[in-house]
């Protein structure tokens, strides 16, 4: 496997953060054009992701090890814990409390798992990003109509089996394309029998095609293979922090695509959160 750099590893996962940015708005677009719901998105995101990295790879053979099991399990698991959020408590709060979790489950288990010294750029980098996302988001917090503990207790189980992923993946990090392809495939299986019960089969049309093309090609095979490939390089915490980028990408999509505004307040939040994101990624070490 060629290496990768600290510098280039902190740019895949930067384009990976962009990339996942633009997931919740094409899988928005496909709920409405390809009557899917969210299960049913996610399912077709994995199988149309795993499909698209088998098909750039020259040579490939998967084997269903406890490795692949796990990072299989860990991605069906937070996906339907987040699904299971947005039911109970809104959009709004399941994505702020499963966002702002997850690197701070992430530096955790970084830390007292696999031993990774957290330096002061690190923690600085990650209570200035926490602190981007809470002004980007609290006006929309503070309007949710629906809450509930139930919906933060999934958020949180969420931003746990993301943080999960995150770190397992770091540790076994010497196959970072047979852990994406097989980790899709374990949690398409995962999410197959919640899926046929949601609605697996689209409605076909150009556009939900094209949608359903574009979720398994950029946010998710692109991405995700970025994100594999940028652990083998770089600290946990790293990649987490950064990979926060992805709410600012789809806080401007939100305004350019769907007419959302933002107030000052929300994109002093989004500076705030790309300064972090930028001083990692410029000063990322291999770890």
């Amino acid at each position: 496997m060629t290496h990768v750099s600290a510098r280039r590893g902190a740019v895949y996962v930067s384009v990976a953060a962009t990339a996942w940015g633009t997931g919740g708005a094409a899988g928005s677009l496909l709920f409405e054009t390809g009557g899917l719901g969210p299960v049913g998105v996610s399912l077709w995101r994995y199988l149309l992701g795993a499909a698209f990295l088998l098909a750039l790879t020259r040579s490939f053979h998967i084997g269903l090890n406890r490795r692949v099991l796990l990072v299989g399990a860990g991605m069906a698991l937070y996906q339907t814990a987040y699904f299971a959020a947005i039911a109970h408590s809104g959009v709004a709060v399941a994505t702020v409390v499963t966002m702002g979790a997850t690197p701070v489950f992430t530096a955790l288990g970084s830390r007292f798992l696999l031993r990774e010294r957290l330096g002061g750029i690190a923690l600085t980098a990650l209570a200035a990003a926490l602190a981007g996302l809470v002004l980007l988001t609290a006006e929309t917090v503070l309007e949710a109509r629906t809450s509930s503990l139930t919906g933060i207790g999934f958020a949180l189980a969420s931003a746990a089996g993301y943080a999960g992923v995150t770190l397992f993946s770091r540790r076994h990090r010497d196959d970072s394309q047979g852990m994406a392809i097989g980790g899709f495939l374990v949690g398409a299986v995962c999410l197959a029998p919640f899926a046929l019960v949601d609605g697996v089969v689209p409605e076909v049309s150009v556009a939900s095609v094209g949608l359903l093309l574009y979720l398994g090609a950029v946010p998710t095979a692109l991405a995700y293979g970025l994100f594999f490939r940028a652990l083998t390089v770089l600290r946990a915490t790293t990649v987490s922090i950064i990979s926060l980028g992805e709410a600012v990408g789809a806080a401007v999509l939100g305004v350019v695509l769907f007419g959302e505004r933002l107030t000052p307040l929300a994109w002093s939040g989004c500076a705030l959160l790309l300064a972090a994101v930028a001083v990692l990624a410029v000063r990322a070490e291999a770890g």
